[in-house]
């Protein structure tokens, strides 16, 4: 059995928010970001699978009392095909920032907002017209464009952004950053909305929340207005932004730094 130490939040709030969890597992919550938390970033989203102790450490803090969340921009369904977490129990699933849901082995999604597709056409005109590099990744409830594989990621957005935007002002969308990402997506849909309503439904009262990029943000504001106990971890690399590296109550190294505190986390409640 592999045996970690639980790491120290480094801010008293974090401190209390993690012991309130060791407490009272049966009213908390463990909720996290997929790409870059559970899975490391790569250039095709498609081969994004998560950690190989992630899923396992996972089942173990659920099996304690504990729920457990995914709250991702993918779709639910491919974040537990990726992540190996459909045997997760009790996991709910919140994709596309909350529009879609997985659950129990179903996935309830609305009807796709009405601007996605004239989207979809004009980014995969931009990808075709662009330089080499350049993906579209096609949500069904949201339309992305990747730069990670162009010659210069950066440089390629920040001139692409100005048409981007313009295409969400003709449809209604909202662009969203991310790593080397622009995502068009449907308006007031965040993760901040997302985590507000699972907290509601499941009634916890303390929550650990992971995540390590700009979309995290609103989940952690979010989480500051609630009356709840919270830690929030970021899962940290070269392409954080320094806003969430800065809010975390606990800053661990990547994916492998997560799956260590998921571990340790799961070894204190089973104990």
């Amino acid at each position: 059995r592999r045996v970690s130490t639980l790491p120290t939040p480094r801010t008293r709030e974090g401190r209390a928010a993690l012991a309130a969890v060791i407490a009272d597992p049966g009213v908390a919550l463990v909720a996290l970001d997929y790409d870059g938390t559970l899975a490391p970033i790569v250039d095709r989203p498609e081969d994004a699978v998560a950690h190989p102790r992630a899923a396992p450490a996972l089942r173990a803090i659920a099996s304690a009392g504990t729920r457990v969340a995914i709250v991702t921009g993918r779709p639910a369904g491919e974040a537990v095909r990726l992540g190996g977490l459909a045997d997760v129990p009790g996991l709910v699933v919140l994709g596309h920032y909350g529009l879609d849901r997985w659950s129990e082995g179903q996935v309830v999604a609305p009807e796709p907002h009405p601007g996605v597709a004239a989207a979809r056409r004009a980014v995969a005109d931009m990808v075709a017209d662009g330089p080499a590099g350049l993906a579209l990744e096609d949500k069904g409830h949201s339309v992305a464009l990747h730069s990670r594989r162009a010659a210069d990621p950066s440089g390629v957005l920040t001139a692409l952004r100005p048409r981007v935007e313009q295409l969400a002002r003709e449809t209604g969308l909202v662009v969203t950053p991310g790593r080397h990402v622009l995502e068009l997506r449907p308006p007031d849909t965040d993760k901040g909305t997302a985590l507000r309503a699972l907290v509601a439904e499941l009634r916890t009262t303390s929550v650990v929340f992971v995540g390590d990029d700009v979309g995290d943000l609103a989940a952690v504001r979010a989480l500051r207005e609630l009356d709840v106990s919270r830690l929030v971890v970021c899962s940290d690399s070269v392409e954080s932004p320094s806003e969430l590296r800065e809010q975390a109550d606990l800053v661990v190294p990547g994916p492998p730094g997560v799956v260590s505190f998921l571990e340790s986390l799961a070894q204190v409640l089973d104990s």
